[in-house]
Formats: C-alpha cells, sequence, structure tokens
C-alpha cells in the first residue's frame, strides 16, 4: 500500500470504553500497518463541531480519511477482521 492511511478515531470523553477503543486500534494499526498509517483522535466532547461536520452521531467511531473514499465504522474496534473489511482495508502480506 503505498498511499499513507490517514484515520480518525471518535471517542466520548477518556472512559474505559474509549481507551480500549484506542488500544484495539492502535494495537490493529500496528500489527497490520505499521508505519503507514497517522491515528488522530477527536473527544467529540472537546470537539462537538467535528464530529458534526463529520457527521458522527455515536462514539466510539472510526473514519478512515485517506485513501478515498471515506469509510466509516461504529462500536467494537476488537475484532481485527472487522475492523479491516469495515474500513476496506486490504492486508498485503
Amino acid at each position: 500500500m503505498a498511499t499513507k492511511l490517514i484515520l480518525k478515531l471518535y471517542v466520548t470523553g477518556n472512559t474505559l470504553k474509549s481507551q480500549k477503543a484506542l488500544t484495539d486500534l492502535k494495537n490493529i494499526m500496528e500489527e497490520e500497518f505499521h508505519g503507514l498509517y497517522e491515528l488522530r483522535v477527536i473527544d467529540v466532547l472537546k470537539q462537538p463541531a467535528l464530529a458534526e461536520q463529520d457527521k458522527i452521531l455515536a462514539t466510539p467511531a472510526v473514519a478512515r480519511v485517506l485513501p478515498t473514499p471515506l469509510r466509516k465504522i461504529i462500536g467494537n474496534l476488537s475484532n481485527k477482521e472487522k475492523v479491516l473489511l469495515g474500513l476496506d482495508l486490504t492486508i498485503e502480506k
């Protein structure tokens, strides 16, 4: 994959659910795309305008911004296959 991945993780505060979503997503991305991605974490409590602009209605949510087209998934991020499929990311080994 030549293009660097840009992901946005939307969370609600510094809760256990938010921390788990961040940890799960980081683990998947480090394992599959180490050094090839950028992860931006957006707390919707601190930046509600960004969540509204990006049409985020529930958290945790992940948006793959680049490469286009935009892909979003909401909810549990612990299942690697579901996360990669939902974000339309292929694993090249």
